[in-house]
């Protein structure tokens, strides 16, 4: 919250600094030789000035920039520009004139002992006095505030181009989070219910045969889905649990299988506690499930999770290619795979290998994940 406030803050205060600094630049410190006592209407003036060029500032941070050269409106921009300079000019210039500063200088120089301006602008003595008449009645060209002048210009637009870049850079950060949120929310959502659609075609499958048998697989899916609903609402989960839910998942599977299925289900013991996105490994199993097991034939599921290092996980699983007809509630879309992969691009990018080999030596489908998660 403290940070939040001092940022909030930070820009008004880098103003207040910077124009206190040209303003005791301006109005304090002496220009000239010390000697040299100048008349108050040469203060009058540069007070004017610097009121000036705050309002050339805030008018070309605040209007022109906007509305012209950020619109695309560049040849108008560079006339606001110029006629903002030019009209600061000819202020300064007409100031001098009511004031009668060009006569009061000379008096002051000459009251000093002084080189009068009037008579010897190339070689006055002292520091040049900014934004200094250089003799005349107004006359002569002031080069000085025209460069001052030119200078507030160029850092007002400078400023309001950066601070326009930041506001664009953050607005694309906070909308790619936005998305990415939005459309894990929608991915998450599309796995569980094929999750659920499959788990109930296979009770559905049960209850024909053995009904205490369904009603156990009926308890073990409510307890699986309570974990998929809540357990892992935070958006993560310890990998112990989404072991453990395989687990079940391979368990409530086999109630309908025979033994002509073989499934082994690899993993350490105990595993190393570190944090995964739910549900990023059961597709592979599922998928193994559905395209790994045939009522006519022996085939196998194998599925091996390993972990190497506590922040590094590997899991591999392989399953017989068997050619049988999709009997599934949710219809066979591959859904899961598809979006397994996605949720890999924005969970873990550039953190994860996946590789699939649709049909090994032994006519077989290999899936195998590497993945580096936060240990």
């Amino acid at each position: 919250m403290a940070a939040f406030t001092f940022r909030r803050y930070l820009t008004p205060l880098i103003h207040v600094l910077a124009w206190g600094l040209l303003a005791l630049t301006l109005l304090v410190f002496q220009p000239m030789s010390g000697h040299i006592t100048l008349p108050p209407q040469f203060w009058v003036k540069q007070g004017v000035l610097l009121v000036l060029w705050m309002a050339a500032f805030y008018l070309t941070a605040y209007v022109s920039v906007p509305r012209l050269l950020l619109r695309g409106h560049t040849g108008w921009f560079i006339l606001a520009l110029l006629g903002t300079a030019a009209a600061i000019q000819l202020l300064s210039r007409g100031l001098e004139n009511m004031l009668h500063l060009p006569e009061l200088l000379r008096e002051a120089f000459r009251a000093a002992g002084g080189v009068v301006p009037s008579q010897a602008h190339h070689h006055r003595a002292g520091p040049p006095l900014p934004p200094h008449p250089r003799g005349g009645r107004g006359g002569r060209f002031d080069l000085v505030t025209m460069l001052i002048t030119l200078l507030v210009l160029g850092i007002a637009t400078a400023f309001t181009v950066v601070q326009h870049w930041q506001r664009e850079a953050q607005l694309r950060v906070q909308l790619d989070q936005q998305r990415t949120e939005a459309e894990l929310s929608l991915l998450k959502a599309q796995i569980n219910p094929h999750f659920f659609f499959n788990t109930l075609n296979n009770i559905y499958s049960l209850t024909l045969i053995d009904g205490e048998r369904a009603r156990t697989a009926l308890h073990r899916l409510s307890r699986m889905m309570r974990y998929v609903l809540y357990d892992t609402a935070a958006g993560h989960a310890q990998l112990s649990q989404e072991v453990a839910f395989i687990q079940d998942y391979i368990t409530l599977m086999q109630l309908r299988l025979t033994d002509r299925v073989q499934v082994v289900f690899e993993h350490p013991e105990p595993v190393r506690e570190v944090l995964i996105a739910p549900m990023i490994l059961l597709p592979f199993v599922e998928n193994a499930f559905k395209h790994g097991v045939a009522a006519t034939q022996a085939s196998r599921i194998i599925i091996r999770l390993r972990q190497p290092a506590a922040d590094r996980l590997e899991i591999e699983v392989r399953n017989t290619l068997v050619p049988r007809a999709s009997t599934d509630l949710a219809g066979s879309n591959g859904i899961g795979l598809v979006n397994t992969r996605r949720r890999l691009d924005l969970l873990y990018p550039g953190r994860y290998a996946l590789h699939v080999t649709e049909r090994t030596p032994d006519n077989e489908f290999d899936v195998q994940l590497a993945l580096q998660v936060g240990a």
